[in-house]
């Protein structure tokens, strides 16, 4: 059984609190009377009952899921816990006070300390139910929330993959009819690319190390068919190789870059990505993922291809899964690169320590 030290402290505080109250109330209606022997029987009776309630509500199963026993369970509980309560506290306030007060206090005073105990009890109960229980709810939407999170990038994973293998094997088309051996040679790239793609594809976070050995991968494929027309450079520190980021979260950047920057460039051109940090707002670190290209820019994109299938639909991706992920929090910018082509920037607060 494990309990929360932090939540029973809580509760602990709380019941005192409320016990103070009750005896404050019960001072204002009687202030001939002292304060100070109310509140010790208050706080004695209210501090036993609390324990047995709250400690005793995880000898029942069925407290572990809702937080708290269900059934005949939930009501035997408290009841049980406030004459147990109210018994042993009276003792420990007899003892506190120096006094009896089964025999000083009279049936009339005895009734109205049952009543305030049992009327106290039930509100304290009550209160502790509907708190628990709204913990739990709390607990079974973040953890749904974090399941449907997962499987949302799954979904934008699984759709991206094939875009981007449309795409690669309408390249390796084009090859087999003009270089059989560059064929071959970008078939057997692809096939070792898929192989990796397909281990990683278990998991919806996986290292910067391995994110950018998949581009690598991809960018080899790429130079099969663009030979000495495609030239890449990627930078990640060593400081940041085991940070968590999603798979396949750069490679439409790369794609779109080689595409759209390179490709319609008789000389080609140059791919730098990069990983770095920088400081963001109220002391937060951010990491900073950034391709740029030396290709023929933003304002070159016919407006036939603009439109094209296909032509925004990583974008498209990388903004959902940042919005997935990091919400508002998570920022995706394309502009114009200097002194020519596009650089596509990714920024978000970094999660793992660099």
């Amino acid at each position: 059984m494990k309990i929360d030290w932090l939540d029973k402290l809580q509760r602990l505080l709380q019941t005192l609190a409320f016990c103070l109250a009750i005896s404050a109330i019960q001072y204002a209606f009687q202030p001939e009377k002292s304060y100070d022997i109310p509140a010790r029987y208050s706080l004695s009776i209210g501090t036993l009952s609390w324990a047995l309630i709250d400690f005793g509500r995880h000898l029942f199963p069925s407290s572990k899921e809702f937080g708290w026993p269900q059934g005949v369970s939930a009501i035997a509980l408290p009841v049980v816990a406030i004459v147990l309560g109210y018994l042993g506290g009276t003792l420990v306030g007899d003892w506190w006070c120096g006094q009896s007060s089964w025999e000083s206090g009279g049936r009339a005073q005895l009734r109205i300390s049952i009543g305030i105990t049992v009327m106290a009890g039930t509100v304290i109960s009550y209160y502790f139910y509907v708190s628990g229980k709204s913990a739990w709810l709390q607990a079974r939407m973040t953890e749904v929330h974090s399941q449907a999170t997962e499987a949302q990038l799954k979904l934008l994973e699984t759709q991206l993959e094939p875009h981007m293998l449309f795409n690669t094997l309408a390249n390796l088309r084009m090859l087999i009819g003009t270089d059989p051996v560059r064929a071959q040679d970008m078939l057997d790239r692809m096939i070792a690319y898929l192989r990796a793609t397909l281990s990683a594809s278990r998991s919806t976070q996986h290292p910067l190390a391995d994110e950018f050995q998949r581009l690598t991968d991809y960018l080899e494929l790429m130079a099969v068919r663009m030979g000495p027309r495609l030239a890449y450079t990627l930078e990640l520190p060593e400081a940041l190789r085991e940070v968590p980021v999603p798979p396949l979260l750069l490679q439409p950047l790369v794609e779109n870059a080689i595409r759209h920057g390179l490709e319609p460039q008789v000389e080609g051109g140059h791919i730098t990505v990069q990983a770095r940090t920088q400081a963001g707002p109220a002391g937060r670190t951010l990491l900073v993922l950034e391709v740029r290209d030396t290709g023929a820019g933003l304002g070159t994109l016919p407006p036939a291809a603009a439109t094209a299938p296909g032509t925004s639909f990583g974008l498209t991706q990388v903004r959902e899964r940042l919005a997935t992920l990091h919400g508002a929090a998570g920022h995706f910018v394309l502009a114009a690169n200097t002194p020519k082509g596009t650089r596509a920037t990714i920024t978000y607060p970094l999660s793992t320590p660099a």
